[in-house]
Order: structure tokens, then C-alpha cells, then sequence
């Protein structure tokens, strides 16, 4: 039987209560119900892989298109959702909270603010700031339910400001404001990983995996980290793949299909009862 969205998000809190959990990105529906037939326990959507397949660059896209895309892929699975909520798609706090509270109606069971502005820059608000949108964030969350699960998300890895020290200062105050989970994505070494889990425990840490890694997920869990996410890597394999077959077609060679996914496969995966 479908779970209710109550449910999803009670499962997806329990997640974070012990252990690690793989946390893989899909892009649509079709890849959400993929992945789910592999027994993954949760989802997360990627903005820049949602983006791509709607021929926009990352946080290019408008949040209309975002909520109704949250929507589709909460319906897709039983599985719960946590949503790429990119940086709550308003500069103040009110306007984070209203973007945060239309989110939560989609039936989410988690979604993360980023406290990059989105200047061509790579700038990041200033931290008065970007904990005042955490917090704003997370009313809007408590007088929406309360169930779902905000994620607190440092983005000087990601903005060319690779500043352990200030990530650091950033996940704490994001930690106090209210964040259930915190992320630094673009942090790779040993060193920040347990820094960074050392910094907020005993809050949940999220940890991005977005290429060929030295670790293993067994080696990020014995660092403390309680969830591993991909954010776009899975839509680039897939991009990839089909870049390289379209290319040798477009010289007139069909060999770059030799990979592709039988379509009775596909089929007989969609045609299954959720």
C-alpha cells in the first residue's frame, strides 16, 4: 500500500537518527522509479540534473517549475523525497519562508538551503543573514507540520571559497538556527569530512559523492557521516552516455548503442504495480 506523506517523512527522519544511508539523486520520474526498484531507502532531486532535462543551466530554472517537479517526483515512489530547494528562491527571510512553506505542501519529506546568492560572483550571504534565512526557513516548517526535515547547506566548496574555517562557523549557526541536517558539498578529505561531522554533532552530516571516490560508503559511515548524496552525477552518466552514442551518430556510426538499456527492461519496470 502507498504510504502517506506522514509516513515518508517519519521514515526518512528515522534514517537520520543512526547509521548512513546512500542518498542518490534522480532527475525525473522515470529515474526515481528506477532507483527505488534497487531498494534505496530515500531519494534526493538535483536541481542541476531537473535543469538539464529541461534545457536550462543549474538554478536557471523558475520555483513554479520547481514545486511542480517536487510534486511529480513525490508521487513517482513510495520513497521518501528530500528536495534540492537550491537557496529557497528569495534573497530575505520572508521570502525564503513563503518559497519554504510551498515546498512543504508538495509533500516533501526534506529540503535544503543553500546560502549562496547565485551572483555570477559566487558571493554568500553575509552570515547574519543566511541564519536569519535558516531560521525563516525553519518557521516555516514548524507552522507547516514540523515533520519536514531542513537541511542547512554551507556553500563555500561550491562557490570558489574553500574556507574549512568558515564552513565550519556556518553549519554551527546553521545547526543553532534550526537545520536538522548540515552539508558542505565540495568538501573531499578526511580532514574537513570529520571536521565538519566533529562541528555540528550530533546532527546528521550529508556528504556529496559526485565522482570516483578513495572512500567507500563504509568508510564515510566510520567517519560519521549519516547520509551520502550524488547531486547531479547520475543525470551527467546519463548525459554522457547519450552524448557520446548521439556524437558517433552523428558520423554516421550506430555503435554507440552497444550500452543502451533494453527497452523490454524498461518496460517491464514501468508496467509494475508501485
Amino acid at each position: 500500500m502507498s504510504r502517506t506523506i506522514a509516513e515518508k517523512r517519519a521514515a526518512f527522519r528515522a534514517l537520520h537518527a543512526s547509521g548512513c544511508f546512500m542518498l542518490p539523486n534522480p532527475w525525473d520520474a522515470g529515474s526515481a522509479r528506477y532507483l527505488a526498484s534497487l531498494g534505496f531507502q530515500a531519494l534526493a532531486t538535483t536541481s542541476s540534473g531537473y535543469a538539464w532535462s529541461k534545457g536550462h543551466a543549474d538554478n536557471h530554472v523558475e520555483r513554479d517549475a520547481v514545486l511542480a517537479h517536487l510534486r511529480e517526483m513525490v508521487a513517482a515512489t513510495d520513497l521518501p523525497v528530500n528536495a534540492d530547494f537550491e537557496n529557497g528562491f528569495g534573497a530575505d527571510p520572508a521570502a525564503v519562508g513563503e518559497s519554504v512553506r510551498l515546498a512543504v505542501a508538495t509533500g516533501v519529506a526534506g529540503l535544503s538551503i543553500e546560502d549562496a546568492t547565485g551572483a555570477a560572483d559566487g558571493s554568500l550571504f553575509p552570515l547574519d543573514v543566511a541564519v536569519a534565512r535558516v531560521a525563516a526557513a525553519r518557521r516555516a516548517i514548524d507552522e507547516n507540520g514540523g515533520d519536514t526535515l531542513l537541511v542547512g547547506r554551507a556553500e563555500n566548496f561550491f562557490s570558489g571559497k574553500p574556507d574549512i574555517d568558515d564552513v565550519l562557523v556556518r553549519l554551527r549557526a546553521y545547526a543553532e538556527a534550526g537545520a536538522d541536517c548540515l552539508y558542505a558539498p565540495g568538501i573531499k578529505t578526511r580532514e574537513h569530512i570529520e571536521a565538519v561531522v566533529g562541528a555540528v554533532a550530533p546532527k546528521p552530516v550529508n556528504v556529496l559523492v559526485s565522482g570516483p571516490s578513495d572512500f567507500t560508503l563504509q568508510d564515510l559511515a566510520a567517519m560519521g557521516v549519516r547520509r551520502v548524496s550524488v547531486g547531479g552525477a547520475l543525470a551527467r552518466a546519463a548525459w554522457g552516455g547519450a552524448m557520446r552514442a548521439a556524437q558517433l551518430l552523428a558520423q554516421g556510426r550506430f555503435d554507440g548503442f552497444a550500452d543502451a538499456a533494453p527497452g523490454a527492461q524498461l518496460n517491464a519496470l514501468f508496467l509494475k504495480d508501485r
